[in-house]
């Protein structure tokens, strides 16, 4: 049985309005996209925090370690300088110094008499190659395949 609307009330109420005890749709349906945008926005904002990094992934090993650092910080202090700055650097290509520090090193171990160690992620230089060429020189009746210049 149906109980009679208040005098006062409308007699066509709009559809999003739901009688008592049923499911109210439009409120499910607001709560699925208030959900699916939170999470949209916080995989933008994590996409968009990431950026230096993944700027900075091509360059230097210490490049990157620095850029990482600096957006952990950014991320944990929410002070958005660390952001700034990771991405300038993240951004410039710092120059190589390992490569002729390390050249300088060796000479200085050749010019002192101390044999330079190896570098395992260096390719075989020519000391491999005059090293070879000078072992065949002191084979007795070897033919000279190759000229030696001065290096």
């Amino acid at each position: 049985m149906s109980e009679p609307l208040h005098p006062a009330a409308p007699h066509q109420l709009p559809s999003f309005i739901t009688a008592p005890g049923d499911t109210d749709v439009l409120m499910v349906v607001v709560g699925i996209v208030l959900i699916g945008a939170v999470l949209a926005v916080g995989n933008l904002y994590l996409h968009l925090h990431t950026l230096p990094e993944r700027m900075a992934h091509k360059s230097q090993k210490l490049q990157f370690e620095i850029v990482a650092v600096l957006g952990l910080l950014a991320l944990f202090t929410h002070n958005h300088l660390f952001w700034v700055i990771g991405l300038f650097l993240a951004m410039v290509d710092l120059p190589d110094f390992g490569t002729p520090l390390r050249r300088i090193a060796g000479s200085v171990d050749k010019m002192a008499g101390v044999a330079p160690e190896e570098d395992p992620a260096e390719a075989p230089n020519e000391a491999a190659s005059h090293a070879a060429a000078t072992a065949d020189a002191a084979r007795p009746g070897a033919a000279k395949s190759e000229v030696q210049g001065h290096a």
